[in-house]
C-alpha cells in the first residue's frame, strides 16, 4: 500500500507539469517535470526500506492515537495558524494588486514567504516538543493510564514549550527542514552511484558536509530540549552522538519515515495550490503563479502542522530506543523484537561493505580472517575483558543488541574500522 501511495506525489507532479505546459507556462512545465523525475528517481532509490518505514509509522499512530489531547493541540496550532495566515493574506494580497513591477513584486512575496515558513515552522516545533515530552513520559511509563504518570503532564509540556524552550525552537526552526531535505536527497543518490570512484568521492565529500550540519540541526533535538532542557545545538548533538554511540544511527538511517510525512505534506500543498490556481486562472490569468505558489506555501504549513504530530511519536521512539530499549520492549515486544533485527541486518550491511572496500584496497593480501564477520569482530574484541573470548560468531549480535554498553562498544569498533578503510 505504502509503496503504492509513495507514487502519488510523482504522479500528481507529472500532471501539473501537463497542465503547466498546456496553459504556455513552459518555466513552470519544466520545474514540476523535473520534480516529478526526482521524486521517482527518490523512491525507486529507497523502495526496499518502505517495509520498515510502513511498521514504524504504524506504531507512531498507534502511539498518537492512544494520546487524543495531542491531537487536540494540533488542532489548536492549527487555529493559530490560519488566525496568522489571515493577517499574512492582507500582506500577499496588497503586494499582489500593486503597481509595482513584477520583480518588485516577486521580492516582496519571497519575505513574506520567508515569514511564512518561519512562523509555520516555528508552530510545528512548538507542537513537536510538547508532543515529544507527553510521548516519552508515555513510553517511560509503559502507558496513558499508569499510576505513576504525572498529572497534567500535557499543560507542562505547552508550558514548558512556550516559555524556556522557545528560544530554541524558533532558533532551529530557521535550519533543520532544509538541511534534512538535501541529506535525504543526497543519501538517496549516494546509494545508486555504482563504482564510479570520482563521483562517490565528490558525493561523499558533501554527504560528510550535510552529516557534520546535521550533528548541530535535527530533529531528535525538540525531544532532547522536551525531556531535557538543553539548549538547541547541545541537544542536537547529544542526540547524534546518541544515535552513534548506540547503532541506533543505522536504523535512523534507513527509516524513511520523514521523507515519507514530507510528501504527503507537499501533496497536500500541491493540492491546495491547484485548487487556487484554477479558479486564479478563471478570474485573473495573469496571477496565477503568484497566487497558486502562496497558496501551496499555506496548504504545506497547515498539513505540515497534523503531521508533525506522528513524527514527533517516531522521533520520541527512536530516542527511547537508544537511552534504553526495554522501554520500547516493555511497551511493545514484538516491535522491539522488529526493530532488533533491523538493527542487526544494518550492522551486518554495514560490517559488509566495510569487509569488502578492505579486501580490495589490499587486493586479499590482508588475511582472510580479518576480512570475515567473525574474523572483524575478534579483531575488535581481543583483549577487551568484558566478552568472552570464544564468542566470534556474529549471530550472538542479536541476543546482546538489548545490551546497551556492549552495543556501543561494537558499533564504536566498526565505526572506527570504517574510517580507517575510508581514509586509506
Amino acid at each position: 500500500m505504502m509503496k503504492v501511495s509513495v507514487h502519488i506525489l510523482t504522479t500528481y507532479l507529472a500532471v501539473i507539469s501537463v497542465l503547466c505546459f498546456w496553459c504556455e507556462q513552459f518555466f513552470w512545465g519544466v520545474a514540476f517535470a523535473t520534480g516529478a523525475a526526482l521524486q521517482f528517481l527518490y523512491v525507486i532509490s529507497v523502495i526496499d526500506r518502505l517495509p520498515f518505514t510502513m511498521l514504524v509509522l504504524q506504531k507512531a499512530v498507534k502511539l498518537v492515537w492512544s494520546l487524543p489531547e495531542v491531537m487536540r493541540v494540533a488542532y489548536a496550532f492549527m487555529a493559530v495558524m490560519l488566525l496568522w495566515m489571515g493577517i499574512w493574506s492582507f500582506g500577499a494580497a496588497g503586494v499582489v494588486a500593486s503597481s509595482r513591477g513584477d520583480l518588485g513584486r516577486w521580492w516582496l512575496l519571497v519575505v513574506l514567504s520567508v515569514s511564512l515558513f518561519w512562523t509555520g515552522a516555528v508552530l510545528c516545533n512548538t507542537v513537536h516538543v510538547i508532543v515529544s515530552g507527553l510521548v516519552f513520559l508515555v513510553l517511560i511509563h509503559g502507558d496513558r493510564n499508569a499510576s505513576s504518570m504525572p498529572p497534567n503532564s500535557l499543560m507542562k509540556s505547552l508550558q514548558y514549550a512556550v516559555t524556556k524552550s522557545f528560544g530554541s525552537i524558533c532558533y532551529g526552526s530557521l535550519f533543520t527542514a532544509a538541511i534534512r531535505t538535501l541529506r535525504w536527497e543526497i543519501r538517496g543518490f549516494r546509494s545508486k552511484i555504482g563504482n564510479n570512484e570520482c563521483l562517490l568521492c565528490c558525493v561523499d565529500f558533501l554527504f560528510q558536509l550535510v552529516e557534520t550540519l546535521v550533528r548541530f540541526f535535527n530533529k531528535y533535538a525538540y525531544v532532547q530540549i522536551a525531556v531535557y532542557g538543553k539548549g538547541f545545538n547541545r541537544s542536537a548533538r547529544d542526540a547524534w552522538e546518541l544515535f552513534q554511540s548506540t547503532g541506533v544511527e543505522a536504523l535512523v538511517a534507513y527509516d524513511c519515515s520523514g521523507a515519507v510525512l514530507l510528501m504527503g505534506t507537499v501533496l497536500g500543498g500541491l493540492i491546495t495550490g491547484t485548487c487556487a490556481g484554477i479558479w486564479t486562472w478563471i478570474a485573473w490569468r495573469d496571477k496565477v503563479i503568484m497566487v497558486g505558489s502562496t497558496a501551496m506555501l499555506m496548504g504545506m504549513v497547515l498539513v505540515g502542522l497534523a503531521m508533525v504530530v506522528v513524527e514527533s511519536a517516531v522521533t520520541s521512539i527512536y530516542i527511547c530506543y537508544a537511552e534504553d530499549p526495554s522501554l520500547i520492549q516493555r511497551w511493545d515486544s514484538q516491535f522491539f523484537n522488529q526493530m532488533s533485527e533491523t538493527l542487526h541486518q544494518r550492522l551486518q550491511h554495514r560490517s559488509a561493505r566495510a569487509r569488502e572496500v578492505t579486501c580490495e584496497k589490499h587486493q586479499v593480501s590482508t588475511p582472510f580472517w580479518r576480512c570475515s564477520p567473525n574474523g572483524l569482530i575478534k579483531q575488535h574484541m581481543e583483549g577487551m575483558e568484558w566478552i568472552e573470548n570464544e564468542r566470534e560468531d556474529m549471530g550472538d549480535i542479536p541476543s546482546l543488541v538489548s545490551d546497551r554498553t556492549l552495543r556501543r562498544k561494537i558499533i564504536a569498533s566498526l565505526e572506527n574500522e570504517r574510517r580507517k578503510v575510508v581514509l586509506s
